[in-house]
Order: structure tokens, then C-alpha cells, then sequence
């Protein structure tokens, strides 16, 4: 289920929900995924609640409980939330649109999801995402300027999607 809270240019819930499901499957991840796309205010809200942090972040994920049924398949993998102030404001300092930046959020929950920590990972999460990125047509984000050694993509190699 995708919910847009606050309204991205170019971005339907339907055409942000057919994007988790390819990125969920390129990520190997199991179990759907829930997206809320919504105000700084409401991902203060939760960065407070969730991780004792009083201030707006651009992107945070809720794993679900690992799964109990005997074929160890979960139904249900967890929910990611996003601001789109910020992704609005990423995707200017960037030079793309709103609605990828969005998606490359996306992307770093669904990795999030799936269990990857690129605090503590030394670089496994920032290449995993790169060639993600990469695969689903996505430009360069934060995570990858903020880590280039673990990702060493050139810009002038990613495809920008119109």
C-alpha cells in the first residue's frame, strides 16, 4: 500500500507502488511493503517516537517481526516512510526530479528492509544500492556522494528515466 500524504509532481501512489514492487523484487526482498509519503513534520514525528531523534529525516524504515510460519516467507517485509520536503529539497541539490529521488528512498528502505546497515556494513549496503539504482534506472543519490568509495559510479553512467 502506497499513501501519499503530501503530493509529489509526476507521482501517482499507483506508479510509486509498481516502483516498490520492482524494487523489492531486484532487492530480493519477500513480503509486501507499505509507503508513506508524507511531511517533514510527520517523519519528525515518527524519527521522535521510534528513534528518541526530534528532528525530520528523509527516509525511515520499520522492518516487520521476523516471520514465525513454517516456510519462513514473510507476508508482510515492513513500512518505509519519506519525506517529501526533503526529498523535494535532495532532488534540487541533486539536479533531478522530486518523484526519483523519491524512488531512490525507496530503494534505501527496501535495502533497510532487507536487512542491510550502511552504518556498520563497510560499504556493502552503498554498493548493493548502486547497482540497484543502476538496474531500475535511477540517478545518483546522497548515499552514494556521501560514501564514493564504496560506490564509484561515475554520474555520466547512470540513465536518468523522464
Amino acid at each position: 500500500m502506497v499513501i501519499l500524504e503530501k503530493k509529489v509532481a509526476g507521482l501517482s501512489a499507483e506508479a510509486l507502488a509498481r516502483f516498490v514492487l520492482r524494487a523489492r523484487r531486484a532487492a530480493g526482498l519477500g513480503g509486501t511493503v507499505n509507503v508513506l509519503v508524507g511531511r517533514s513534520a510527520t517523519l519528525r514525528s515518527l524519527n521522535q517516537r521510534f528513534r528518541g531523534k526530534n528532528v525530520a529525516t528523509d527516509v525511515l524504515s520499520f522492518p516487520a517481526e521476523p516471520s514465525t510460519e513454517r516456510s519462513g516467507k514473510r507476508r508482510f517485509a515492513g513500512e518505509i516512510a519519506i519525506s517529501a520536503d526533503i526529498a523535494a529539497q535532495n532532488a534540487v541539490r541533486m539536479g533531478h526530479a522530486a518523484r526519483l529521488e523519491v524512488k531512490i528512498l525507496v530503494l534505501h528502505g527496501i535495502l533497510h528492509l532487507a536487512g542491510f546497515d550502511h552504518e556498520h556494513d563497510n560499504g556493502e549496503m552503498a554498493r548493493k544500492e548502486a547497482s540497484l539504482r543502476r538496474m531500475l534506472g535511477l540517478p545518483s543519490s546522497l548515499t552514494e556522494r556521501a560514501y564514493p568509495r564504496h560506490a564509484p559510479v561515475p554520474l555520466s553512467r547512470t540513465r536518468r528515466m523522464a
